[in-house]
């Protein structure tokens, strides 16, 4: 890179980084309780933004709802969270949500240890199947086929769908 381009490239950066507190900002997270009596969306900042409580909360013990209310703003902090490093990693880029979570010492809720990994490609597709009753049928025989092409095939038959990033 020459130098103007350097130049430049530093200032789009700065320019970016000075919309990241504006992006915190617009970055919510909402949650509910299970039972749906508790609904929270707040932002990446910590602001509550919304809070509903059912009516029947109205009789229940202060700390169970207390507890529920907490447990929930936490869920929604985690989405709120998640939000605002998809819309920074939007912005600048991956490397920079990466930076950010190397410098906070933690990782994006996404890939957090006790994240649920959801199921895998064949999980879903033999789900999908059962559901709308799917039947599988054997491949017809394959042709004979160059070398190229059936190294190709070896190649797209081993990736894996799994291995892309889904949580930017």
């Amino acid at each position: 890179m020459k130098t103007r381009e350097l130049i430049e490239l530093a200032r789009d950066r700065e320019a970016a980084l000075a919309q990241v507190a504006s992006l915190m900002g617009e970055a919510r997270g909402s949650a509910h309780a299970l039972d749906g009596s508790v609904e929270v969306t707040v932002d990446a900042l910590g602001a509550l933004k919304r809070l509903w409580l059912a009516p029947a909360l109205g009789s229940a013990d202060p700390s169970r709802v207390s507890a529920l209310v907490l447990e929930v703003v936490r869920v929604a902090m985690a989405e709120a969270e998640q939000d605002c490093y998809n819309r920074v990693g939007l912005l600048l880029g991956e490397e920079a949500g990466l930076l950010v979570e190397a410098l906070s010492g933690r990782a994006a809720p996404a890939r957090a240890s006790d994240d649920d990994p959801g199921m895998t490609v064949e999980e879903f597709q033999r789900l999908r199947g059962e559901r709308l009753g799917e039947r599988r049928f054997p491949a017809p025989a394959p042709a004979a086929e160059s070398t190229v092409e059936s190294a190709v095939e070896e190649e797209w038959e081993s990736f894996d769908p799994a291995s892309l990033r889904s949580d930017r």
